[in-house]
């Protein structure tokens, strides 16, 4: 059908839709960036794929095929790197498409999803999408988890609790000893979903770590994805480890075959060359500890980030300040009333990003929470 002739499509008004869902709107990605400007939007890698993942990918020609519903070579390699038994690995479309499947296996209709407040703004969709209902409690004032609170928030009716570490979109970490002290306080009938998309940036030594933490707590699911450091978001593969038990309850909540054969060969391919992958994750990070020293050199309060990205806490000033990075050739990513995160990108962006910075924070109004400098 041509475009003009869409508007003929009959009126579907009188269809009944949960009206839960339609109150909620639709996820949105970060905005495209024009020819001359940067894409710092949406958290990817800069680096283009490795040769040898390249090849994975162009021979991966059996798409005329089903790929592996189980994804099993894949759960295997990740399997024998972490010591642990294929089953207690679990591979999905991306940590998002996980993240769905468990709030779907554990909550319903009366049911409710904790999770801190701002963090990935994916959550309360895919909890309506659950039946279930949102409990969100604030970021405490360095834009991280306030883990009492999440603690005494917990009710009878508590199915499962997020915890997001590095906090997307501020950054900032949950320590090891907070992350034992918090489950102390859980009820191990709860299961906690430990999303770590940007594990290999952190450099925190206090951090928490999934993978060093699983064995002591049955009702943890550890969540990690090839998105980010590994450079594959267009291919959308992310993993998770965790009880059988728990991992089963996810596969059977799962759209069957959503993994590609193409992913899955990319993925493999990635793990092969981690250390050449992780080389650009160190040169990442140096970028993210420059940028985040000058932000701070020009008057920014910013929180401590172990992201691949920072945040600025720019509140009812957000649009203004993402248009001022939008006229530098900066895709940001504004949340309205809150702040603006921004992508470590590359090199050639970094002087574009930082001049902006500089006519923001300068033009914020004196005492604005964002500022260091009067």
């Amino acid at each position: 059908m041509a475009p003009e002739d869409a508007s003929r499509l009959p009126n579907a008004s009188h269809v009944r839709l949960r009206p839960e869902i339609v109150a909620t709107p639709p996820y949105r990605q970060g905005k495209p960036a024009a020819p001359d400007a940067f894409k710092l939007s949406s958290n990817e890698n800069p680096f283009p794929p490795l040769p040898g993942v390249i090849e994975a990918i162009v021979t991966a020609t059996d798409v005329n095929r089903y790929p592996d519903a189980a994804a099993t070579e894949l759960r295997q390699r990740l399997a024998a790197e972490h010591g642990v038994d294929e089953n207690e690995i679990h591979v999905g479309a991306g940590s998002v498409a996980l993240l769905s499947q468990f709030i779907q296996a554990a909550a319903g209709p009366g049911d409710e999803v904790l999770y801190s407040w701002r963090s990935f703004e994916a959550y309360p969709g895919l909890v309506t999408v659950s039946g279930a209902t949102s409990v969100q409690i604030p970021n405490d004032s360095a834009g991280a988890h306030d883990l009492d609170a999440m603690a005494a928030a917990i009710t009878d009716r508590t199915r499962v609790v997020i915890v997001c570490t590095p906090n997307n979109p501020t950054g900032a970490i949950v320590t090891a000893d907070a992350f034992a002290a918090f489950m102390q306080q859980v009820p191990p009938q709860v299961l906690v979903l430990l999303d770590e998309a940007y594990a290999e940036f952190v450099r925190d030594e206090n951090a928490v770590n999934g993978l060093d933490v699983i064995e002591r707590y049955p009702n943890v699911v550890v969540l990690r994805t090839f998105s980010k450091a590994y450079g594959l978001a267009g291919l959308r593969v992310g993993w998770a480890l965790g009880s059988e038990q728990l991992l089963d309850a996810a596969r059977a909540s799962a759209i069957p075959l959503s993994v590609t054969g193409t992913a899955q060969a990319a993925a493999i391919a990635s793990l092969q060359r981690a250390d050449e992958l992780l080389e650009r994750v160190d040169t990442l990070v140096e970028r993210r500890d420059h940028i985040v020293a000058q932000l701070r050199g020009q008057g920014w309060a910013i929180p401590e980030t172990q992201a691949n990205f920072v945040w600025l806490p720019t509140g009812d000033e957000t649009d203004a300040a993402a248009a001022t990075f939008t006229e530098h050739g900066i895709v940001s990513r504004p949340f309205a009333g809150d702040g603006i995160r921004i992508s470590i990108g590359e090199p050639e962006s970094v002087d574009k990003l930082l001049a902006a910075a500089e006519v923001i924070v300068n033009s914020l109004p004196s005492g604005h929470g964002a500022r260091t400098i009067g």
